[in-house]
């Protein structure tokens, strides 16, 4: 004998079926009908691809994208963004060849193996050339900032936090500098943690803490910087460039005499800024500034 009770069970459960199907259907149909977000376009989506190059650590094609956007006239939202970026991309490498250049300086002076030494002082000399490019860079976006009216406004720091974080400490560059060799994958190896650890350190002193708040800042969106803040902190950076050209390093009088000018602008400008807006704390950072524009000079 049938049991239409199971009968019935099979019944409902077919309309349950298609009571979804037709539920699928509707919620596809509101999903195609609902507009979509329209994709950025022009200087819009030029920094969005440069943000993502930048996140994924892709530092030199954030930097080629950039290019033109940082140099267009007037300037945009965009422009003054990519300017921002590009800040803390020359910065970051610029510290970071600096370091690699004095730790293969201190292994040649520590090594007894004259390959080893020679080699070191070969890899210095090129670190030395690229934070100086970078540096030049730096001075060149500093201007570009300045001529756009200053820092008397507030800037913003748009871009993701990258997804590969930097060591505290780049391992193989203490072991050169203790006079021990690293094969030329591990020299690759150390570039590239530095940059990362620079981009970090870079990150950390713009938004004005640690790496994890950082992190955190740029996490959740923009992040706003007063004016003031960044100034100071791209004037060190100025003349952080300028030592690379002192009789130590690349010894061009020149450039050091630029970025030291440059920095001194922006010095300028801070203690205008304060005369009308009294804030101790940055006078003193101001004057910390002041007094490295003086001894970098010093150098020449």
């Amino acid at each position: 004998m049938k049991n239409p009770l199971g009968h019935s069970r099979r019944q409902g459960h077919g309309r349950s079926v298609l009571a979804l199907f037709g539920l699928m259907l509707m919620l596809l149909a509101v999903a195609a009908c609902s507009p979509q977000a329209p994709k950025p376009t022009g200087p819009a989506a030029v920094y969005e691809n440069a943000k993502d190059m930048f996140g994924r650590g892709r530092f030199d094609k954030a930097v080629e994208i950039t290019d033109n956007l940082a140099a267009q006239s007037p300037a945009d939202a965009y422009t003054e963004k990519a300017r921002v970026l590009r800040a803390a991309l020359f910065s970051a490498e610029v510290n970071a060849s600096k370091d690699a250049a004095e730790a293969y300086e201190k292994g040649a002076d520590a090594t007894r193996n004259p390959h080893f030494k020679a080699e070191y002082q070969r890899l210095r000399h090129d670190s030395l050339q690229v934070a100086a490019t970078r540096a030049v860079e730096l001075g060149e976006t500093a201007q570009q900032i300045t001529a756009g009216g200053g820092f008397d406004k507030d800037f913003t720091l748009d871009a993701p936090y990258p997804t590969t974080e930097g060591p505290m400490a780049v391992a193989q560059y203490e072991k050169v500098r203790q006079g021990a060799w690293i094969e030329p994958q591990d020299q690759e190896a150390a570039a590239s943690d530095g940059e990362l650890k620079g981009i970090d350190d870079a990150l950390a002193a713009i938004v004005g803490g640690d790496r994890s708040k950082a992190r955190e800042a740029l996490g959740a969106g923009p992040v706003t910087l007063k004016g003031v803040d960044f100034a100071l902190y791209l004037g060190n950076e100025l003349v952080t460039g300028a030592t690379l050209f002192d009789r130590k390093h690349n010894r061009d009088p020149l450039k050091l005499r630029a970025l030291c000018n440059a920095a001194d602008e922006i010095a300028k400008g801070v203690q205008a800024q304060l005369k009308a807006s009294p804030n101790p704390d940055a006078a003193k950072k101001l004057k910390k500034l002041q007094d490295q524009i003086k001894t970098t000079l010093k150098n020449v």
